[in-house]
């Protein structure tokens, strides 16, 4: 990641935290883009600056960073629904639709969303893109049993797909104990549709199409920044 990514990512992620208040709970995403948010929570908490903010971590990985800044944590069972959520995203359309996934993360990213009256979304402008799939492969977690029939039938709705593998060269697991296929599908004429599909198949746990879930995206790059955002908000469920 070069040095002005790293900077656009940091840019977008403070100013995102500008909407958190205290006495908030907010889920907290997975990734390096999210960690940005994390560090800055927790600076703003330990400097007096917020207070009283309750965390979601939307993955272990998050939860274990999230304990040693010292911010205290709750889980969607004592509190369910959440003020707002701060994550990345890997694509992001001109309807604030979104591809979610790379980090592994997506079935508890796209809980967490669910649950949150606001989803903030953090990104570097180079994230942006005319239609879904032009840049990034759509994560899908998968069971394990039967990887080869979901595979073929991947195929048969015409994408490329790979099993994702660990540096050590084991598949990779989620923090549920599921696989992930990426799959190539190209530019995606309507990822409504293909969203219904997938979330047809059995064997499909989640995929990495984050439909009208966002309601801001703070976009970072050297022009400045960008706060895009829908003009109705997204209600509790």
């Amino acid at each position: 990641m070069s040095d002005d990514v790293t900077s656009f990512k940091s840019m977008a992620a403070y100013h995102a935290v500008d909407f958190v208040k205290s006495g908030m709970i907010i889920g907290l995403g997975h990734g390096s883009t999210a960690i940005f948010a994390l560090r800055r929570i927790s600076y703003l908490l330990s400097t007096g600056v917020l207070k009283d903010i309750l965390g979601v971590p939307c993955s272990q990985q998050v939860e274990n960073e999230a304990i040693k800044l010292g911010m205290e944590l709750t889980t969607l069972e004592e509190h369910s629904r959440l003020d707002l959520a701060i994550d990345g995203a890997d694509e992001v359309d001109p309807d604030l639709n979104l591809i979610k996934g790379r980090g592994g993360a997506l079935l508890r990213e796209k809980i967490v969303a669910q649950a949150s009256l606001r989803e903030i979304i953090v990104v570097d402008e180079s994230k942006l893109s005319p239609a879904l799939g032009t840049h990034s492969l759509i994560p899908l977690e998968i069971v394990p049993f039967g990887l080869k029939t979901q595979k073929d039938y991947l195929e048969k709705l015409g994408a490329q797909v790979g099993i994702r593998k660990s540096d050590n060269g084991d598949f990779f697991k989620t923090d549920q104990g599921n696989f992930i296929f990426d799959c190539k599908f190209g530019p995606i004429k309507d990822p409504c549709r293909l969203s219904a599909v997938l979330c047809e198949r059995a064997g499909v746990v989640e995929h990495g199409l984050f439909i009208g879930m966002a309601t801001d995206i703070m976009v970072a790059g050297p022009g400045g920044l960008r706060h895009l955002k829908k003009s109705i908000q997204r209600q509790h469920p």
